[in-house]
């Protein structure tokens, strides 16, 4: 309920102590961490601003985001403003982090998109708007760095729309002046809903001032095409508008903060986190219009009653940190009722609870609904779970992690870390779902696989750094195979005396290649007793074995093997002969077949912006990729998809190609699709490498 005369909120929300979270959001350089600085130092909850540059920041905090001035993972940090408390959850922007970002926006009750007035990098945004408003979370465009920007918010206002299935309402214009150097500088904005005017100061609060006669064209037509735009959801203001009637403020306000609510529009507020312009007016703004947190749960159909519900705690587990001194700590919202050190809840006991503020964690007794707070030693809970009276359970909204994009083969320095190694990389890809990790059995590598080759260094950093264990990485090897282009027919025989019983074995055996995809088929057509029965599996178990490794160095496939003649000895045959003989008779046969290797070629479906498409399809022409065309990309506006035949070997590195030209938004899946002959220098390359690694 709004009172109409001054706008704010009744029912004793604003100002009743009430939790809320807000996730700041953004491109990388966007200028979330500075803007996290002036939040915090405007609510007072710190005593001076910090620097990212500096390392002095309250977010950025880990030693992997100072070292890369770049976020790495969620920053969280609590204020006080007029009486309510807020949480605020500074995400990375860089895409490879991007899990930890949807991870907090999925338990957020507003998100802050903090962007850069420049439309040409507002496609750098879609990944993020589109999850925002699939999934309903009320946010707000904070145009950061307006101090410096070089053209209109107009045009800024225009590129985000078209990211934006939401109308989107400018709340501020910028006054501007000119500088000596024929340029332009903004040094205020006027309030479009109060009709006020304000200078910005380096630090603190902005001045009111008068209105600049010049600014009142450009504030008269904002402010309509404002009222246009709110006008589209309520009848009232429409009828006003149409009427010519000057609608109240109250009114204006109220619409601004139930349509907000529901996610009809996304306001757009400009500043420049860094020297604390338009910070004041954002918390204004956010305090007037962010949901609460039963209005959340309420949208993600999660139980809660507010902070003071009699209903049983439930919180959900949105990431995982494993720290030296605090063991697993599992990072969760309070959706209902509250929790309490010592407290049993679904059969698992609450160890300590912590609120989190940057690297800080502070000890609390009790945390009550819409807080977000660490669990202490609580083992059973991870990401994506919820705990309550009923036990642990899957979330059924929460992000699920995108598939991987880049891999690397992992090897620790030490080999005693062996054992270490597995332990470390459990707990990275727990805190880390994006992560994962694999034994590949084709070519016995440790793999760890994430979102890009940045993502995978601060894993490894992470490795060294947090748990001691350093490890080498190399490019992953491609799991090539081998085939046969010709047949051919073989004598074996495996004859040994040393005293007492020998060893013999006598086959023949004819090799013939098969169809792509057949794999290896064994053929028996012994009669006669010729080779006793009991000696035919021995026989099958040597070709087998001889086929894990080709004369080209590779696993064999798409082969007939047929037995089709022998001779035993009734003391000195056994299994182990038969055995031998397969071999023998396999390393004399298979040059004769005309070996050839194989390479995987994989489905390759490339998802970028519109305006990069032909430069993907040049990058895919350019790795011996065969289009197969493109479309668009359904439930994307602007966006296609292209889809490639490609080799393994020229997919392992190509996210960084496609980043380079989709400003960092393009990304791409796979499937295996069927293995295809490789001859010439490349084939000739590749079998020389196996031979130099089996040497060595």
């Amino acid at each position: 309920m709004t009172d109409l005369k001054t706008g704010t909120v009744l029912s004793g929300r604003p100002g009743s102590g009430a939790h809320r979270v807000v996730a700041l959001c953004g491109p990388y350089l966007s200028g979330k961490t500075s803007l996290l600085e002036s939040l915090l130092y405007a609510t007072g909850a710190i005593g001076r601003r910090g620097s990212t540059r500096a390392g002095t920041s309250v977010g950025d905090g880990s030693q992997e985001a100072r070292k890369r001035n770049m976020g790495t993972e969620i920053n969280i940090a609590s204020a006080e403003y007029l009486g309510d408390h807020w949480t605020f959850l500074d995400v990375p922007g860089s895409i490879e982090f991007q899990h930890d970002s949807l991870a907090a926006l999925a338990v957020c009750d507003a998100a802050v998109i903090v962007c850069e007035p420049s439309p040409e990098r507002v496609i750098a945004l879609s990944p993020l708007v589109k999850y925002i408003e699939d999934n309903r979370i009320p946010h707000i465009f904070f145009v950061n760095k307006i101090d410096s920007a070089d053209g209109r918010v107009r045009d800024t206002l225009a590129a985000l729309q078209t990211v934006s299935s939401r109308k989107l309402v400018l709340r501020q214009v910028p006054i501007r002046k000119p500088t000596s150097d024929g340029g332009e500088e903004t040094i205020g904005y006027v309030d479009l809903v109060s009709e006020r005017a304000y200078r910005y100061k380096s630090s603190g609060a902005s001045d009111l001032i008068e209105m600049p006669a010049e600014i009142l064209p450009r504030e008269s037509e904002a402010r309509r095409e404002m009222l246009e735009t709110l006008s589209e959801f309520d009848d009232t203001l429409l009828e006003q508008l149409i009427e010519d009637v000057a609608p109240e403020k109250s009114l204006i306000y109220r619409d601004l903060h139930d349509e907000f609510g529901a996610d009809q529009i996304s306001p757009v507020l400009i500043g420049a986190g860094d020297r604390e312009n338009g910070v004041r007016r954002l918390l204004k703004a956010l305090r007037h219009d962010t949901p609460f947190v039963d209005e959340t749960a309420t949208r993600r159909a999660l139980p809660s009653n507010g902070p003071s519900s009699n209903s049983g705690a439930m919180a959900e587990c949105f990431k995982v940190l494993h720290q030296a001194h605090a063991g697993k700590l599992s990072l969760c919202r309070v959706w209902s009722g509250a929790l309490s050190e010592g407290q049993s809840l679904g059969g698992v006991r609450i160890g300590s609870l912590f609120r989190p503020f940057g690297q800080r964690l502070d000890k609390a007794n009790e945390v009550t609904a819409g807080e977000i707070v660490a669990l202490a030693k609580v083992d059973a809970l991870s990401a994506g779970q919820s705990i309550a009276a009923a036990g642990i359970a899957p979330v059924d909204d929460f992000p699920p992690a995108e598939p991987a994009v880049f891999a690397l083969a992992l090897t620790a320095k030490n080999r005693n870390d062996e054992v270490k190694l597995t332990g470390a990389l459990q707990k990275i890809t727990e805190e880390d779902p994006s992560l994962s990790y694999e034994q590949r059995s084709e070519t016995h590598e440790l793999l760890i696989k994430g979102q890009g080759e940045m993502h995978l260094k601060v894993a490894v950093e992470k490795l060294a750094g947090r748990y001691n264990v350093a490890v080498e990485t190399v490019p992953p090897r491609v799991a090539y195979r081998e085939t046969i282009q010709g047949g051919s027919q073989q004598h074996a025989r495996y004859k040994r005396q040393t005293g007492g019983h020998g060893q013999f074995a006598d086959i023949k055996v004819e090799v013939k290649p098969l169809a792509r995809g057949s794999g290896f088929r064994f053929v028996d057509k012994i009669v006669g007793g010729v080779v006793p029965r009991n000696f035919i599996p021995a026989v099958e178990e040597g070709l087998r074995d001889y086929l894990k490794e080709g004369p080209l160095g590779q696993p064999v496939v798409d082969l007939e093997v047929t037995l089709f003649d022998g001779q035993y000895h009734a003391v000195d045959s056994s299994e182990m002969s038969f055995k031998m003989a397969s071999r023998i008779a396999m390393t004399e046969a298979m040059p004769k077949c005309r070996p050839v290797l194989l390479e995987p070629i994989l489905k390759v479906t490339v998802a970028a912006p519109s305006d990069s498409t032909s430069r993907i399809q040049r990058l895919i022409s350019g790795r011996r990729g065969q289009l197969l065309g493109y479309d668009a990309r359904p439930g994307w506006p602007g966006w296609d998809e292209v889809s490639a035949l490609m080799p393994e070997a020229e997919v392992a590195d190509m996210i960084v190609e496609i980043r380079s030209v989709t400003q960092g938004v393009g990304t791409y899946r796979t499937e295996f699709d069927h293995l295809q002959e490789l001859v010439g220098r490349t084939a000739d390359r590749i079998v020389e490498e196996t031979k130099k690694r089996a040497a060595a």
